[in-house]
C-alpha cells in the first residue's frame, strides 16, 4: 500500500486524493479477497468525527493557518532582511542569519514545506548574490527548514503526541497497571526543545566557519 500510495503521488495526483483512493482501493480489494467485511467501511464515519473532535489534533489547522499569515504578510522576509542587514558585514553572517530565521519560522509554524520554501525564495536569491557557493547556501536552507520537525511548536510533534499518548496507556494497562500516565504533547515539546537549540547553535558555528 505505502509502495502504491508512492507511486501515485510521483505520477502527480494531489496528496488528499491519493491517499483517500489508495486506501479505498486496498479496502475494495480486502473486501473481495474476503480479508474483512464490507460493513466494516461504515466505521470511517465514526473515525473521521473522532479525528475531527481530537483536542490535540485541532492544533495542527491552527499551525498551518499561521504559517501562511507570516508568509502572507512578509514578516518573515522583512526579519530576514533587519537579520542580513545586522549581520551582512560578519563572515558567514548573512549565513548565519537564514539559519536563525529559520529557526524562528520553524518555532512559528511547525511545518517543514513551507519554511523550505519561503526561505529558499526570500534568501536563495540574496545569498548568490552575494558570493555564496549554491551547495553551501541551498544546505543552509534546507537544513534551517528542516528545524520544523523538532523545534516546538511542530506538527509532527503534536501528531506523535496524539499516537505516543493512546499507545503508551494500552501499553500500561496490558501490563496490569490500571492508574495509567499520559505522554502529552507538552512533554514532547520539551523533551525536543534542548536539541532544537542544538541544531541552532552547531548550524550557525557551521556555515560561520565554511563560508
Amino acid at each position: 500500500m505505502f509502495v502504491v500510495a508512492c507511486g501515485v503521488l510521483l505520477l502527480g495526483y494531489p496528496v488528499a486524493f491519493t491517499l483517500a483512493g489508495v486506501a479505498l482501493w486496498f479496502a475494495l480489494l480486502g473486501i473481495g479477497i474476503g480479508a474483512f467485511e464490507a460493513v466494516q467501511l461504515l466505521d470511517v464515519a465514526s473515525r473521521v468525527y473522532g479525528t475531527m473532535s481530537n483536542a490535540t489534533l485541532m492544533a495542527v489547522p491552527l499551525f498551518v493557518f499561521m504559517g501562511v499569515m507570516l508568509e502572507r504578510s512578509r514578516l518573515a522576509e522583512q526579519l530576514l532582511q533587519t537579520m542580513g542587514a545586522l549581520f551582512g558585514r560578519v563572515r558567514g553572517g548573512l549565513l548565519a542569519s537564514v539559519v536563525v530565521v529559520g529557526a524562528l519560522l520553524a518555532a512559528s509554524t511547525g511545518i517543514v514545506g513551507a519554511t523550505v520554501v519561503a526561505m529558499g525564495l526570500i534568501s536563495m536569491p540574496t545569498l548568490l548574490s552575494r558570493g555564496v557557493a549554491p551547495p553551501l547556501a541551498s544546505g543552509a536552507i534546507c537544513a534551517s527548514g528542516t528545524l520544523g520537525q523538532i523545534i516546538p511548536p511542530s506538527i509532527v510533534l503534536v501528531l506523535l503526541g496524539d499516537v505516543l499518548s493512546s499507545a503508551y496507556q494500552q501499553a500500561q494497562l496490558r501490563a496490569g497497571i490500571w492508574s495509567v500516565e499520559t505522554v502529552s504533547v507538552g512533554d514532547l515539546f520539551a523533551g525536543a526543545l534542548v536539541p532544537g537549540v542544538i541544531l541552532v547553535v552547531v548550524y550557525v558555528i557551521y556555515v560561520l566557519f565554511a563560508s
